[in-house]
């Protein structure tokens, strides 16, 4: 699998410090141009673009600097060919002056903008911390690993859910994707693991867990009527495994199908029956509950369909299985960003959904 770097926080950095440099760059520039050259040349237009660039690209007292600057090059300019007496030289003056008054305006409207995106970034993460704590890293024999990634650059909460739980009948994980986005989404989001963290230590079966999580849900859809109209339903699936390991229980309510990675090769763990997804307010039979080995060095992989839907600049689809066999990882945080490198490598882009990611790697080591 190849990989690609985290984030390429250093290359964003080198480009923004030089372009920072640009205002500087066409203020000696026009300067230049009107000192070398005839007075029928003028530079007047670099002394007017270099504040305006220099207002979303610097702080206030660089924007001020920049247009102190355009007006004392003009006034020099002015004064060494003898039109600054004169009244074109002076109504050219105003104007250098007018336009960098207009940057530090701007400079300033942009930095209140800037302000209030930082402060609902902040609260859009703690409202995610919040609804997705980051989970315990082992719980006895297992090594555990989340990763949640919103489609929307710069965004850091969606409609895709995760949890873990170490309970009296084993550690319980539940991943999922509510129908929608946005706050909706979010809102529902919060009932699907209320439920899960209040029924996971006391239903003794994983299919009464995953029935006290659809009523749940149904219930509360049928208070609100917005959750009722635009997330009818989440997709889900959750599993159990027993604290000394060997062997772990499904039920997926029609949720894309976890992955289990083991000496190399990779395999569904697909469900021997197909169950409606959670709060469809219907009455099913009881979930079919699917038990699989899990012994020591394997991984169970569980994600939302944005791995499995994302695509390529050809149209296809991500493939995990065809990714990862083969691979062989430290543990499940490597698991999980090497997915990530090699899910943005694929598509190449911008992404249409939101990314959960969900790793348990049984290792018995100390």
């Amino acid at each position: 699998m190849a990989s690609v770097d985290e984030d390429g926080t250093d290359d964003r950095r080198d480009v923004a410090r030089y372009v920072r440099l640009l205002p500087v760059v066409l203020l000696l520039g026009g300067f230049l141009v009107d000192y070398l050259t005839p007075a029928e040349f003028s530079g007047t237009a670099f002394y007017s673009v270099a504040p305006m660039i220099a207002a979303p690209l610097m702080s206030l007292g660089g924007t001020c600097l920049i247009g102190l600057g355009a007006v004392a090059a003009d006034a020099g300019i002015l004064n060494h060919f003898g039109y600054i007496d004169g009244a074109g030289g002076v109504s050219e003056l105003l104007s250098i002056t007018a336009v960098a008054a207009v940057a530090v305006f701007i400079n300033r409207v942009l930095h209140v903008r800037e302000m209030r995106l930082r402060s609902a970034r902040g609260i859009a993460a703690a409202v995610q911390r919040a609804v997705l704590p980051e989970p315990p890293q082992q719980v006895g024999p297992f090594r555990i690993a989340a990763r949640y990634e919103a489609a929307e650059q710069d965004a850091d909460i969606g409609g895709d859910l995760y949890a873990v739980q170490n309970t009296p009948f084993g550690l319980r994980c539940v991943i999922g994707d509510v129908r929608g986005k946005g706050m909706e989404a979010v809102e529902a989001a919060t009932v699907v693991l209320g439920a899960f963290r209040m029924a996971a230590d006391e239903e003794p079966t994983l299919a009464g867990l995953a029935a006290r999580m659809d009523r749940a849900l149904w219930r509360e859809s049928e208070r609100r009527e917005g959750l009722d109209r635009l997330e009818g339903f989440t997709t889900a699936v959750l599993v159990e495994i027993a604290l000394g390991g060997g062997e772990l229980r499904l039920v997926n309510r029609g949720h894309p199908s976890p992955l289990v990675l083991r000496e190399g090769g990779v395999h569904y763990a697909e469900p021997s029956q197909h169950a409606l997804p959670l709060g469809m307010g219907l009455e099913t039979a009881v979930a079919a509950v699917d038990a699989l080995a899990f012994p020591p060095g394997a991984c169970l992989l569980m994600h939302t369909d944005g791995v499995t839907e994302a695509r390529n600049a050809d149209g296809t689809f991500y493939d995990p299985v065809t990714r990862l066999t083969g691979v062989r990882f430290d543990g499940p945080a490597e698991l999980l960003q090497a997915l990530l490198d090699d899910v943005h490598l694929h598509t190449g882009g911008p992404r249409n959904d939101d990314m959960a990611l969900l790793a348990v790697t049984h290792d018995p080591r100390p």
